[in-house]
């Protein structure tokens, strides 16, 4: 099911309810969904939502082993996937404005 992420200051992004459910843990809250974050809240979650996403980035362990030698395309990286919501919470920060999220 997706759930779409919006804001005054910022078109919506919309994301597969289990990345959504990581990235809204990673901004600090438990990845309930609905939810929002009131404009005064969002540069503190940016800032979880960024530092999350360097402990997400970090390399594997060496001697790390593939979850299947089969896989043809790797995965997209939770860092890579975060970018329009970065955009999306860097836009609220600067106009003041709310985020929220709900699935549809």
């Amino acid at each position: 099911m997706p759930v779409t992420f919006k804001s005054p200051a910022h078109g919506d992004i919309t994301y597969l309810r289990e990345v959504a459910e990581e990235l809204i843990r990673l901004m600090g809250h438990s990845g309930t969904i609905p939810g929002a974050l009131a404009a005064e809240d969002v540069p503190r979650a940016l800032a979880r939502l960024r530092a999350g996403l360097r402990v997400a980035g970090a390399p594997p362990p060496s001697g790390a082993v593939p979850d299947s030698e089969d896989d043809e395309d790797p995965p997209v990286p939770i860092a890579q996937r975060a970018l329009p919501l970065l955009a999306l919470l860097e836009a609220a920060e600067q106009q003041g404005e709310y985020v929220l999220w709900d699935a549809h």
